[in-house]
C-alpha cells in the first residue's frame, strides 16, 4: 500500500513540474552507424614455412611462388570473409632462395608423394583465438589448429604441424637420404624433422561508409 502511494506522489509531482514554466524541447542527435565492407587483397598476403635439419634443429625457411587464394569477394564481416578463403599452393614453385635445394624439395619430397599442389580452406575462427584450417596433401585432408589474430583487418595465423599426418614420412626419408651430409650435425647424426612451422598473414581492404 505504501509503495502505491509513493508511486502516485512521484507521478503527480512529475505532472506538476511538467505543467509549470516553459517546456524545453530536447533534441537528440543521432550518430550514424559506420558500416565497413572488407575485401581480400592478394598483394598483401604472405606465406612462410620453416623446416628443421640436424638434431640441433637448424631452421630452413621457405615459401611458394605460386599461391592461389579465393574468397567470397566482400563482406561486412571480416571473420566471415576469412572463413570463406580457399587456397592452392603449387609445390613445384617452392622457394628457399637456393635453386638446387628448391629442386630437391620439389622432386624428392613432393615428387615422392605425388603432390602437385597443397590445397585447403579456412574452416573456423574460434572465439578463443584459435583457427582451424583444412589442408590436403598426398591424398589426405587434415584439420590444423593454430593461433590467429584479426585486428583492423590484419589477419595472422601461426602453427606447427607434423607432416606424418599426411603420410609424408617416405618423402622425408627420400629427401634426407639425398641430403644426408647437409642434414648431419656436429654429433654425426643426419636428421630431417617431420615438424614444420607455418605462418600466414594478409591485410583486408576496408571501405567504410
Amino acid at each position: 500500500m505504501k509503495k502505491g502511494i509513493i508511486w502516485s506522489l512521484a507521478i503527480a509531482g512529475t505532472l506538476v513540474f511538467a505543467s509549470c514554466g516553459d517546456s524545453e524541447e530536447v533534441v537528440v542527435e543521432e550518430t550514424p552507424l559506420e558500416i565497413c565492407f572488407y575485401t581480400y587483397d592478394s598483394t598483401a598476403t604472405e606465406f612462410a614455412w620453416t623446416s628443421y635439419k640436424t638434431t640441433e634443429k637448424k631452421p630452413v625457411g621457405g615459401t611458394f611462388n605460386v599461391i592461389d587464394i579465393t574468397s567470397d569477394g566482400s563482406s561486412d564481416n571480416p571473420i566471415a570473409l576469412i572463413e570463406s578463403m580457399k587456397f592452392s599452393m603449387k609445390t613445384a614453385s617452392v622457394e628457399t632462395n637456393n635453386e638446387e635445394r628448391n629442386g630437391k624439395i620439389a622432386n624428392l619430397f613432393f615428387g615422392t608423394l605425388n603432390t602437385a599442389s597443397i590445397d585447403g580452406s579456412v574452416k573456423k575462427l574460434k572465439d578463443n583465438g584459435k583457427a582451424v584450417i583444412e589442408v590436403s596433401m598426398n591424398g589426405v585432408s587434415a584439420d590444423i589448429e593454430g593461433d590467429y589474430t584479426l585486428v583492423d583487418g590484419k589477419f595472422t595465423f601461426d602453427t606447427s604441424v607434423d607432416v606424418s599426418i599426411w603420410n609424408a614420412i617416405l618423402g622425408i626419408k627420400t629427401l634426407n637420404a639425398e641430403c644426408y651430409d647437409l642434414h648431419t650435425g656436429d654429433d654425426g647424426v643426419s636428421k630431417l624433422w617431420t615438424e614444420v612451422a607455418l605462418s600466414f598473414s594478409t591485410q583486408l581492404i576496408s571501405d567504410c561508409d
